[in-house]
């Protein structure tokens, strides 16, 4: 393998290139010293070559000797042979390198020497010039002193040789620090040289290692796999051993086995002949068990139908009574309805509930709250699912009383973000308790058209931070105030209060849509559009039979009350702070009425609060009030599910006394 031609000298030229370029005492017999080297590395990389692959031959037989050998030895043999790979990967790396710093140590040993030859040819010539010079002195002082006594050209002359020789001089001195330090470099080539042989030899031994750590590991394998089998041998003997005992004892075993076996067999022969007979008896048997069971159930689901029926008729008869006893004594019905869970609680992981009904129960509200369980009874409990049709038919008769001339109060109350303003109002496509129960009465007015007359007025207030604003009105910031009305009747009413005169159901929902839009709303923590204020509508109804004259008033509120909240959780802060403290001051009257009420007190303390003095008369006797409590069943508000349930309880025990009709009585005698 010889060194590849140097850049820049064509390759005819290589010969002559190596007998000029290489000094005459470094390579004898035209081979430079590189090129021996070369030569040495590249017989013993050919020998590394051959013990590689006397090695990959003998991994080979190894592999093939150990096939049947356990799994470990298979496995060190691809342990080796991943070894060897590496092991020619690395020798082919460092014949690489060996081969690229050859040529680059040729290549600048060449450059080297070419710039030394310029210089000597160059400085042969200068001092052939300079030997020149030296030998015209007996000119040059002729002519100094023939300038001196004739010409100053000569003169001129003789300066200007005297300036080529100093420069002459410059250029020699110059020339001989060239060629030291030319001198110093070619020094450091062989030092480089010198550590290039130094990286060969360490090279070469590390390769001397590699083989014999590959020797040692065949020798290593050879002897674990003679170890394998010799173990394995020594196993396969063992087990042969205990499988001839086994044998042995399952064929004394089957000697002992074979009469008891002819035993069994003639057993089994007269079992069957038995089972055969036993077969008929049993299928009569059991077919007339199958008749007798049939008859049975028969008699018995009659017998549950007819008690269903009894029960289902007790049942209502049973809350027909208590109703007509709660009517009687005047109590509050309540009812409550359980929120269902939004795709928002899901989302957060609201997803357990701790409020629920009793399915076998109606009237019946469990709650989990600190690791006990409590029960609260009520009217009736409406589950999440329940429609908001469903919810309008069970308070559907006390509306329609208000065309009798009875005054009725529908009133929702429950903690904020519970959905009060979605059971009173509902949504276009889903309307709530205010749209489903006016257009009822509207359909019942226009049934009773021939024979009755009727006037319908509508009024909406609300009460926010304690003052009284018209939403009808045109400017709804005008403040109100409640006062007993001058014609000595005792009801109360609001001076000034926008009252509209109705006609159809369509002017009913221009109104409502009016006052919903004047209504004060706002965003808090815990509920997205939180409802400020407590909202009122008033619907009164005059009804005139058209045959006797007879001319009754009925009125009908239907109240949204502001949501109960704690402000550190709600996260009202400045305006929405003063308006839960009002709020929450507002309910807090009411449940002191509620109290009064229970407790049958001589004063009812009706004027504490706005809220409480405008429903004086939904409130005091002869109405007829519903309490809608709405309940959220998440964890998070089990505290103020609790509060809300303890409220509706008191209120379950309120009696107002029998509702009684306002009849008009001047009317009467009129006619």
């Amino acid at each position: 393998m010889g060194s590849p031609p140097l850049p820049g000298i064509p390759r005819g030229l290589d010969a002559s290139r190596r007998s000029f370029l290489i000094p005459s005492h470094a390579c004898p017999q035209g081979v430079t010293d590189s090129e021996k080297r070369i030569h040495n590395l590249t017989a013993e990389n050919e020998g590394l070559k051959q013990s590689l692959g006397v090695a990959q031959g003998l991994l080979q037989q190894l592999v093939s000797a150990s096939a049947q050998s356990p799994a470990p030895v298979a496995k060190e043999n691809e342990g080796l042979r991943a070894r060897v790979q590496q092991l020619e990967a690395t020798l082919q790396q460092k014949v690489e390198e060996l081969m690229c710093l050859e040529v680059q140590m040729d290549r600048l040993q060449w450059r080297k020497e070419e710039e030394v030859r310029h210089l000597d040819e160059r400085l042969r010539g200068l001092q052939l010039s300079l030997e020149a010079h030296k030998n015209q002195p007996p000119e040059v002082q002729y002519i100094t002193k023939t300038v001196e006594v004739d010409s100053a050209r000569t003169l001129q002359g003789l300066a200007e040789a005297e300036e080529r020789n100093r420069a002459l001089m410059a250029q020699l001195s110059s020339q001989a620090e060239r060629c030291q330090q030319l001198t110093e470099q070619l020094q450091n080539s062989d030092e480089v040289a010198a550590g290039l042989r130094h990286k060969i030899s360490a090279y070469e031994a590390e390769i001397a290692g590699l083989q014999q750590d590959l020797v040692r590991e065949i020798n290593q394998l050879e002897a674990r796999k003679e170890e394998a089998v010799r173990e394995a041998s020594r196993c396969s003997e063992q087990h042969l051993q205990q499988l001839r005992e086994q044998l042995a004892g399952v064929r004394q075993r089957l000697d002992a086995l074979q009469p008891l076996l002819r035993g069994m067999k003639s057993d089994y022969n007269s079992l069957r002949g038995q089972v055969h007979s036993f077969a008929d008896c049993y299928e009569a048997a059991l077919g007339e068990a199958r008749r007798q069971m049939c008859s049975a159930l028969d008699e018995a689901s009659h017998a549950n139908h007819l008690l269903q029926g009894r029960y289902q008729r007790e049942v209502l008869l049973r809350k027909k009574c208590q109703e007509q006893l709660l009517e009687l004594k005047g109590n509050i019905r309540v009812l409550c309805r359980l929120k269902p869970l939004t795709s928002t609680d899901r989302q957060e992981g609201e997803a357990g509930a701790t409020v629920g009904a009793d399915p076998a129960d109606d009237g019946c509200v469990t709650a989990c709250y600190k690791g006990k369980e409590r029960t609260f009874k009520v009217d009736k409990v409406f589950l999440p699912q329940a429609a908001q049709e469903e919810v309008f038919q069970e308070i559907e008769p006390l509306v329609m009383s208000c065309l009798n001339g009875y005054n009725v109060c529908i009133f929702a109350y429950g903690q904020t973000g519970s959905g009060k303003t979605y059971t009173m109002e509902g949504v276009p496509d889903n309307p709530g308790i205010n749209q489903r129960a006016l257009q009822a009465l509207c359909r019942e007015m226009e049934a009773k058209e021939g024979a009755w007359k009727y006037t319908v007025s509508l009024s909406m207030v609300e009460i926010y931070n304690e003052a009284i604003r018209d939403l009808l009105a045109k400017d709804p910031q005008e403040k109100l105030d409640i006062k007993l009305n001058p014609d000595g009747s005792g009801q109360l009413h609001v001076p000034g209060l926008t009252s509209v005169e109705v006609r159809s159901f369509r002017e009913i929902k221009k109104m409502l849509s009016l006052g919903k839009r004047n209504r004060v709303t706002s965003s808090t923590n815990m509920n997205e559009r939180s409802s400020r204020s407590h909202a009122l509508l008033t619907v009164t109804i005059t009804s005139t039979e058209l045959s006797s004259g007879t001319k009754v008033t009925g009125k009908l509120n239907l109240v949204d009350l502001a949501g109960s909240e704690r402000v550190w959780k709600s996260g009202a802060q400045g305006e929405r702070l003063k308006e839960a403290q009002n709020i929450n001051r507002s309910l807090l009257a009411l449940g002191e009425v509620i109290q009064a009420l229970r407790a049958k007190q001589a004063h009812v303390p009706f004027r504490n609060s706005k809220l409480t003095y405008l429903l004086q008369d939904s409130l005091g006797k002869g109405s007829k009030t519903v309490m809608m409590v709405q309940i959220s069943p998440l964890e998070k508000n089990v505290g103020e599910s609790i509060c809300s349930l303890k409220f509706a309880q008191r209120v379950c025990k309120v009696e107002l006394g029998p509702a009684s009709r306002r009849i008009d009585a001047s009317a009467q005698r009129d006619v």
